[in-house]
């Protein structure tokens, strides 16, 4: 990677014939592999670079160019947005190469690749718990980096997706009301652990007006015995609400419900 670039595109272009790419394959000429996937690197021919490596990183295994050779493999997978195959090696460069000169960016692009192949938040969020895994330990074996920003901003975005997740999986629980069971306290028990695990999230509004919600359906589908505890539970939820959010966007619907739950504790 060291090497005059204009020098590898070259000799890449020389490579690029069909035919002398397939003899190359055949060659047992170790470091003219070696110098050809660097060249096919340098020229953006990821996948020819990559069939190199995956050879080579056996056969100089113990040589001076074995890591720089891990290292390019995995910035091969990346660049072509195989991100799952470029975090696996990008771990497995810094697990033999702890120490390595690649070893700084190998951690960022683990967590970064794997950051890249987050799904949406209303799917399986595996993903992200590993993401953030990786990035969180890269910051804290590179606290000084000069991508740390980037890495926290990546963190804060993949914990908005969890938050996300939860979002919907309350609002869910919300709009199925009494289908197949009181859904209303699955709600309010998924919005809760949300707002404790992730307190200054952007959606803590939006998630405090779900409880507020969810609890005073609670309240009206009770049974008698609980029905006076639950509507003195959704205005304790309304005061908490309007002193948290006093000029929320749903003040109106939150001022709504605590009067009808006022009308009842009155009667």
């Amino acid at each position: 990677m060291k090497k005059n670039i204009l020098v590898a595109v070259l000799f890449a272009l020389s490579l690029s014939a069909c035919g002398e790419y397939n003899k190359l394959l055949k060659s047992t000429d170790y470091e003219y592999k070696y110098e050809a996937a660097k060249a096919f690197f340098a020229k953006g021919q990821y996948t020819r670079a990559a069939t190199l490596l995956n050879e080579l990183i056996t056969i100089l295994k113990g040589t001076a160019n074995a890591e720089e050779s891990l290292y390019m493999l995995g910035m091969c997978y990346y660049n072509q947005e195989d991100y799952q195959t470029a975090a696996q090696t990008f771990i497995q460069y810094y697990n033999v190469y702890p120490r390595g000169i690649y070893a700084e960016l190998a951690r960022f692009h683990a967590g970064k690749a794997l950051y890249l192949d987050t799904p949406e938040p209303r799917l399986d969020q595996s993903g992200t718990y590993s993401a953030i895994q990786q990035l969180q330990l890269f910051l804290e074996y590179f606290p000084e980096s000069s991508r740390k920003e980037e890495a926290q901003n990546m963190i804060f975005a993949l914990q908005d997706k969890l938050v996300m997740k939860e979002y919907l999986s309350a609002k869910l629980y919300y709009n199925l009301g009494n289908y197949l069971g009181n859904n209303y306290q699955a709600c309010v028990i998924t919005a809760q652990n949300a707002l404790r695990d992730y307190p200054y999230t952007n959606l803590r509004e939006d998630l405090s007006i779900l409880i507020l919600r969810a609890k005073y359906e609670l309240a009206v589908y009770s049974v008698e015995d609980k029905k006076m505890e639950r509507y003195r539970e959704a205005v304790d939820e309304y005061y908490a609400f309007k002193n948290e959010f006093p000029e929320s966007k749903y003040l109106k619907e939150a001022d709504h419900i605590f009067d009808e739950a006022q009308k009842v504790l009155k009667d």
